[in-house]
């Protein structure tokens, strides 16, 4: 209290005093009850000055949390300067003063869920100051109790972190493997606070859903899921504990914006800054991974569809006397697989219908098969329409009544492609 303020409240004193004896002693009260206000003072002064680098404010309420919440019984100066409200002007309030329509609701009720169980709470979300301006506000909340222990206030350290939340993405970033940024970029993934608040996402995680980063930042990660995911991610964020986290990937099913859903398995991880737990999760696409697979399958399939059509043709070759190899059967299927007519390689070999650049291949093939040896190569050869196919063309030895002879079987036309000539 200043000067001017004593000598008020001791002239009162002094007019309700029945005579100077009276006075003199309730003068003497008054000051003892000032100078232990004084030192309170002094005391709570060093309380904020030792916590004012680790909170911008300091609000203390009373213990009744029902409607219309707890009244504001006390706030320092740097609640003033945070929110720009005086103590005249909240004392007496309730803090949903700072509320509005970006607070969140599942932070405030998990809150008062907290508070009404006796226990502290650390969180943050979105409030507001008196100007209408938003901040993000980090609460420390903890009781107060008497000497019977019994909680007879709620005090609550806050700070406004939203430069470190804006900030929290790159404080991730630049603590991880430089070694890892490229294999990093390639992946799947979204960062979160521990109330589920998503801090950012890569464009990846963003193009599987279709949202842009200003419409993910109003929701919470469970907001995204099923609902037979929901209970699940949401039980994984409350009291955010890295200790409860499976090494195994979680599998969830996410909604789409234009309504369909994708599979994502995610990995969690977790980064912890200036007290903040920044948490990390990386997806596999589920997915798109059985559209693969299913893909495969369909290849598989429709490969094994060409074999059983029997689009394959046979050839037999044999050894003459003077040593030269010559074609002296073509089965049908050669004609209806190219479009040629199976003289030209009875007459001419097979010179004339294999691609230039497999010719060599396909003769050394052939001889290694008089010799006694198998072999499979890989080809192309010609069709009526000029273009080629390309074959699996499988020769081994089969000595008959004639001496030796060389049979091409199982030449499976695998694509008919046109291939420059």
């Amino acid at each position: 209290m200043d000067q001017k303020s004593d000598q008020k409240i001791i002239d009162q004193l002094k007019q309700c005093s029945k005579d100077e004896a009276s006075f003199s002693k309730l003068k003497e009260l008054y000051k003892e009850l000032h100078e232990r206000y004084r030192n309170l003072q002094k005391q709570l002064s060093l309380v904020e000055q030792a916590i004012k680098y680790d909170y911008d404010s300091i609000l203390i309420t009373e213990l009744d949390l029902e409607k219309p919440s707890p009244k504001i019984v006390y706030v320092n100066d740097g609640f003033t300067k945070m929110t720009g409200y005086t103590k005249k002007e909240v004392i007496g309030k309730t803090p949903r003063i700072l509320q509005g329509e970006k607070t969140d609701r599942h932070v405030l009720d998990r809150l008062k869920e907290r508070l009404i169980e006796g226990q502290a709470f650390f969180g943050h979300t979105v409030n507001y100051r008196k100007d209408g301006s938003e901040f993000i506000n980090q609460w420390d909340i903890h009781p107060l109790t008497n000497k019977n222990g019994e909680i007879t206030h709620w005090v609550s350290y806050q700070r406004d972190i939203t430069d470190r939340k804006e900030s929290s993405k790159l404080v991730f970033d630049a603590n991880m493997d430089f070694d890892n940024l490229v294999e990093e970029s390639k992946k799947t993934f979204v960062d979160l606070d521990i109330q589920g608040n998503i801090i950012s996402s890569n464009n990846s995680f963003k193009n599987i859903l279709g949202y842009d980063a200003d419409e993910l930042k109003t929701v919470k990660i469970w907001d995204l899921v099923s609902e037979d995911d929901q209970s699940e991610m949401k039980e994984l964020f409350a009291d955010f504990d890295a200790k409860r986290i499976n090494d195994e990937p979680y599998p969830w099913e996410f909604k789409q914006k234009r309504g369909e859903t994708v599979k994502l398995e995610g990995n969690i991880n977790y980064f912890v800054s200036n007290d903040e737990t920044i948490i990390r999760i990386h997806f596999d696409n589920l997915s798109l991974r059985d559209r693969i697979i299913e893909t495969l399958k369909k290849k598989k399939n429709e490969f094994q569809e060409i074999v059983g059509k029997k689009d394959e043709f046979t050839l037999r070759f044999v050894l003459t006397e003077d040593g030269k190899m010559g074609c002296k059967f073509v089965s049908d299927t050669f004609q209806s697989i190219t479009g040629l007519n199976p003289d030209m390689i009875i007459d001419e070999g097979v010179k004339k219908v294999v691609h230039a650049d497999d010719i060599n291949d396909v003769e050394a093939a052939l001889e290694q098969a008089f010799e006694g040896k198998s072999s499979s190569v890989s080809c192309k050869y010609k069709t009526s329409e000029g273009d080629y196919v390309s074959v699996i063309q499988s020769f081994k030895p089969n000595y008959g009544e004639n001496g030796k002879m060389v049979e091409s079987v199982k030449s499976v036309a695998l694509i008919e492609l046109g291939v420059e000539k």
